[in-house]
């Protein structure tokens, strides 16, 4: 059966991996099409392994941009494709998708166009492109305060997430694949390797802990500007040994049961890694942030920290890698709370219904 153009969406993301945005894209994308529309996706950078994924399980994914930030060339590469298939609702995921549709907006005016934000807005540019929007939506009440601040209105839809379930990789292979070492505890962080991550203090609560633990790995999955900085700093930190930087990683799910936390250090979209690790039972540290508070209870499934001293967030990390007890309770009540307030149901019925509100 055809589906009508009315039911036609067109998601504009970068390139990711299936974590954190790329999760909940992923879910998003299989949902809308379960309930009838026609989705196909725009990725405006490279790299990430979810556009593979995607086209592997039969969506059709263009490719529009080659540089690691959408620029000129991927906004016209982008235009063109939106005039060839004139989608009803283009769905732009991110600060900088949606100043990059918002501009192709000028020249398509008649489009409709839904952006989503999952951090706290900035610039006047941004401003400027989420009042090209037909509709916005934050994933949590700081965003929409913020997009209210800039005089856009916003609807909340939190995020939603199931149990991604993986390639069933042993830890083994997961550690041949990686460079680990299996008999060694690991860590996680995903995050992109800007200013906002606040890398510095994952760096220095990575040296904090191998004074007092020499048995551990971190994995820090992520791509940007920073990389050749933080390569350095591990060096000279003495901590390449440690710190496996890893720009994407294919076997994230797989490496989420394996890790005794993840952790989060500066302000990131869906806090990296940290709502995928709840449902699977994995506890959290993060330095304190919008996306940290609306998922961890503290001291229940994880700890949230405050950014000063920077003492505090190797300490409280050391408190749940040497109490397996406290991990194990921390991971139970996360897998918990993922399940009752962060259900897939509601996340896609609201989805599904905000790009109805636009059409209408």
């Amino acid at each position: 059966m055809k589906i009508p153009r009315s039911r036609s969406v067109l998601l504009v993301v970068p390139g990711l991996d299936p974590v954190g945005t790329g999760r909940q894209l992923e879910i998003v994308a299989v949902g809308l099409r379960a309930a009838g529309w026609n989705v196909q996706l725009a990725v405006t950078t490279p790299g990430g392994s979810l556009p593979l994924q995607l086209e592997q399980k039969g969506f059709v994914v263009h490719r529009c941009g080659t540089r690691p930030n959408a620029g000129l060339a991927a906004a016209a590469a982008l235009l063109r494709l939106v005039k060839a298939s004139r989608p009803a609702v283009i769905y732009c995921w991110g600060r900088s998708q949606s100043r990059l549709v918002g501009a192709i907006k000028i020249f398509l005016p008649n489009v409709r166009l839904l952006s989503h934000l999952a951090r706290m807005p900035r610039g006047l540019a941004t401003a400027w492109a989420l009042r090209q929007a037909d509709g916005v939506i934050a994933i949590s009440p700081g965003v929409q305060q913020a997009c209210q601040r800039l005089g856009v209105a916003a609807a909340v839809i939190p995020p939603g997430i199931d149990l991604a379930l993986g390639d069933g990789l042993t830890r083994e292979q997961i550690a041949a694949s990686l460079g680990l070492e299996p008999t060694k505890i690991w860590t996680l962080c995903v995050a992109p390797l800007k200013a906002q991550s606040r890398l510095e203090h994952l760096l220095w609560a990575i040296d904090q802990l191998g004074v007092v633990n020499r048995d551990l790995e971190h994995v820090l999955v992520g791509s940007g500007p920073l990389r050749e900085r933080i390569c350095r700093r591990a060096c000279v930190q003495q901590l390449a040994e440690r710190l496996h930087l890893r720009p994407h990683c294919n076997c994230l799910p797989d490496l989420l049961q394996q890790v005794r936390f993840v952790w989060q250090s500066g302000r990131v979209a869906y806090g990296g890694a940290i709502l995928d690790a709840m449902a699977q039972g994995v506890a959290s540290v993060a330095v304190s942030s919008d996306a940290a508070r609306q998922l961890i209870v503290p001291n229940e499934t994880g700890c949230i920290v405050a950014a000063d001293p920077e003492s505090e967030f190797p300490r409280r990390a050391l408190g749940v890698l040497e109490d397996d007890a406290l991990a194990a309770r921390y991971g139970a009540a996360a897998r918990v709370r993922a399940t009752e307030h962060f259900p897939t149901t509601l996340f896609l019925a609201s989805h599904t219904h905000a790009l109805e509100q636009v059409i209408a």
